[in-house]
C-alpha cells in the first residue's frame, strides 16, 4: 500500500510478533521469565506469540548471569529448576541433566499441575506484577529491542522495590 507521496506505508507488525492462537490470531508477543526463589526476575526474553514455550528454555538459561555467592565462586546456573507441562520434552531434561541442573517438569498425562503450584505461584506473581505496566500490558514499540529494553526496566523496577522493602 502506498501512502499520498507514492512511499510504502510500514508494516502493521513488528519484530518478534506472531498471530495468537487463543486471540483470534491478532498478533502479540509473549514474555518469558525465569525467576528466583522469592519472585526476582533473574532472566527475560521475549517471542512471538505463535512459537511454543519449550522453544524459549534453552536461551534463558543460557542468558542467566553470574550470581554472586557470599563464599565461593560465582553461580553461573541454577541448583533447581521448575517448570510447568509446556516443557516436558525429553530433550529439554536431558540438555537440563548435561548441565548439572535438578530439573522439577511437571510430565504430560502422568502428573496434576498442582503439586507444582508450590513453586510456580511466585513466577505467575512476577508476570502479574509486569503486566502492571502499561507499556507491557499492550506492545506499542515495532522494534523488538525497544520492547525488551522496557521489559528489563520493569524487571530492574520489581528488583528495586524487593529489595527496598
Amino acid at each position: 500500500m502506498r501512502d499520498r507521496l507514492g512511499e510504502h506505508a510500514r508494516p502493521e507488525k513488528g519484530d518478534l510478533t506472531g498471530p495468537n492462537p487463543v486471540d483470534r490470531g491478532k498478533y502479540g508477543s509473549k514474555i518469558h521469565l525465569i525467576t528466583e526463589r522469592s519472585g526476582l526476575p533473574i532472566s527475560i526474553g521475549i517471542s512471538g506469540a505463535n512459537p511454543h514455550d519449550s522453544q524459549a528454555l534453552i536461551p534463558l538459561v543460557k542468558g542467566i548471569p553470574p550470581i554472586r555467592s557470599r563464599r565461593g565462586p560465582r553461580r553461573r546456573k541454577p541448583a533447581k529448576l521448575h517448570a510447568d507441562k509446556d516443557y516436558d520434552y525429553v530433550h529439554l531434561r536431558r540438555w537440563l541433566r548435561q548441565r548439572g541442573i535438578t530439573h522439577r517438569i511437571a510430565r504430560k498425562g502422568i502428573e496434576s499441575s498442582q503439586r507444582l503450584g508450590r513453586h510456580r505461584w511466585t513466577v505467575e506473581r512476577t508476570m502479574a506484577w509486569l503486566a502492571g505496566c502499561r507499556r507491557l500490558h499492550r506492545r506499542y514499540e515495532r522494534k523488538a529491542d525497544h520492547f525488551l529494553a522496557f521489559t528489563s526496566i520493569a524487571c530492574t523496577l520489581i528488583c528495586y522495590r524487593r529489595l527496598t522493602k
